[in-house]
């Protein structure tokens, strides 16, 4: 679970805000207890996120999670304008996440949902199979944004994405299931990497849809999803309306932060290639804050 701490509650401009990382998802991991720089508009949150495969302390139960959710409550402090979730590895810890969502909603009904659904990656499923129908029947209705990767889309609609076109079908079938706003954040195809955005304002109006094509990077990182998911609901909060602008944005400071932390690697001597590298946060905070935009949305016709 993180904190964001805001650092003026009447800020009209974009405020540098802490963001604490207290409990990964509810496991607390010796590599995941960091400080992290993000720029959010004045937006007060709850983060739930999962992370690494390794980790020490104890798994918060469902009954758990609702008793923390009492305790701010006791405490007035139930006001939400944004929730995001990340990986989730139970059927009855997503089941409160879903209450959560519901209660946050009776409070503030304009609550924004931002659900990166981690079930697998490259064909593999990290979740239980029983986790995919209940994100498919009962989390993608409730959701604002969502932003799984291709594997994951393809779990949600039942059908395989091979083009830029199935890509963009998946997007449709998902705004016709809950979401306004959808980004597949990552889809190869025929050997180039893309992210397919669509937002639709209003349902039953066809969607904006657009494609950024991502370099590949010989190297695997830690943490590029949950970072790529918390860009996009931070960006898309400054423009809700221009949801192409976010995700150039949110690439942009991606892939510097990326590049940064492949260089840093092999100043060191450490071959990239052999382990998966720690994204380089702290030291990339200025390309979050002002990322140059060097990757640019191409929109569909």
């Amino acid at each position: 679970m993180l904190e964001i701490n805001q650092l003026s509650s009447h800020c009209n401009f974009w405020a540098m805000t802490w963001i604490q990382l207290i409990l990964c998802s509810f496991q607390i991991t010796q590599a995941s207890c960091f400080y992290l720089f993000i720029q959010l508009s004045g937006l007060r949150g709850l983060i739930l996120i999962h992370g690494y495969p390794t980790f020490k302390g104890h798994v918060l139960n469902g009954q758990q999670l609702w008793d923390l959710m009492e305790g701010l409550e006791a405490n007035d402090l139930l006001y939400y304008t944004h929730l995001l979730t990340g990986y989730i590895g139970s059927v009855s810890f997503l089941n409160t996440v879903l209450e959560v969502v519901s209660k946050l909603r009776s409070i503030n009904p304009e609550l924004t949902y931002v659900c990166d659904p981690v079930m697998g990656d490259e064909g593999k499923l990290y979740v239980p199979q029983e986790l995919v129908v209940v994100y498919r029947e009962r989390v993608v209705p409730v959701a604002s944004m969502l932003t799984p990767n291709q594997f994951e889309a393809e779990l949600l609609t039942g059908f395989r994405i091979q083009s830029e076109g199935d890509g963009r079908e998946a997007c449709n079938f998902l705004h016709a299931a809950g979401p306004s706003k959808v980004v597949i954040t990552s889809i190869n195809i025929d050997g180039n990497l893309l992210l397919i955005g669509s937002y639709q304002k209003e349902k039953g109006h066809p969607p904006k849809q657009f494609k950024i094509v991502i370099p590949k990077i010989p190297a695997y990182f830690t943490g590029t999803g949950d970072l790529t998911t918390a860009l996009l609901l931070g960006w898309s909060n400054k423009y809700p309306d221009n949801l192409e602008k976010a995700a150039e944005l949110a690439v942009s400071s991606l892939q510097a932060l990326l590049q940064r932390t492949l260089n840093d690697y092999k100043r060191a001597g450490h071959d990239p290639q052999s382990t998966s590298l720690e994204i380089r946060l702290i030291q990339s905070q200025e390309d979050i804050r002002n990322p140059q935009v060097k990757f640019k949305a191409e929109m569909y016709s």
